[in-house]
């Protein structure tokens, strides 16, 4: 996740707000999930998209490579004498 120290919601000056339409069943799981961790809704549900938000911004900015093509990045890196002594997988 991001490397930032996130603090938890409850503690925060709120001046935003967010909404969405969600439907009964969708509200009941939430409302569920937020009892079972002895949390407000408006806790669980914040908390729970802050975390997705940053994984998602964390997932974006990563470049993740196979071995193959990890190898194939530092022959071209090293240039073409690199990639003539090396060989193709």
């Amino acid at each position: 996740m991001a490397d930032s120290v996130v603090k938890p919601v409850s503690t925060r000056m709120r001046a935003e707000r967010l909404e969405a339409r969600i439907t009964v069943s969708q509200k009941a799981l939430i409302e569920h999930a937020a009892a079972l961790q002895g949390r407000s809704v408006t806790d669980f549900v914040l908390s729970s998209v802050q975390e997705a938000a940053a994984k998602a911004i964390d997932e974006h900015q990563r470049l993740t490579l196979s071995v193959r093509d990890g190898r194939n990045f530092v022959r071209a890196l090293l240039g073409p004498k690199a990639r003539a002594a090396g060989h193709e997988d």
